[in-house]
């Protein structure tokens, strides 16, 4: 069974993977209007918990769309 963290890493690597295709920055685009559309504010606060304590398990396109994500919350609330 996985735990909370690995699903979530899992969820996001395979929403990731799914936009693939598109190119890597259209696709971390992507699958963080994903994330930030269909996961519920719990998920996505852990998702970016488990980014800033090193990402581990993340592929390196699940963890740029994270980054976006971040990006995009620190410019909410700055603006």
């Amino acid at each position: 069974m996985m735990s909370p963290a690995e699903r979530l890493i899992y969820m996001a690597n395979q929403i990731a993977r799914n936009f693939e295709a598109q190119g890597p920055a259209t696709a971390a685009q992507a699958t963080a209007d994903h994330i930030a559309l269909f996961w519920d504010p719990r998920m996505r606060a852990h998702i970016l918990e488990i980014l800033a304590a090193g990402g581990d398990g993340l592929s390196p396109l699940a963890a740029e769309a994270v980054r976006l994500l971040h990006a995009r919350q620190g410019a909410a609330r700055a603006g």
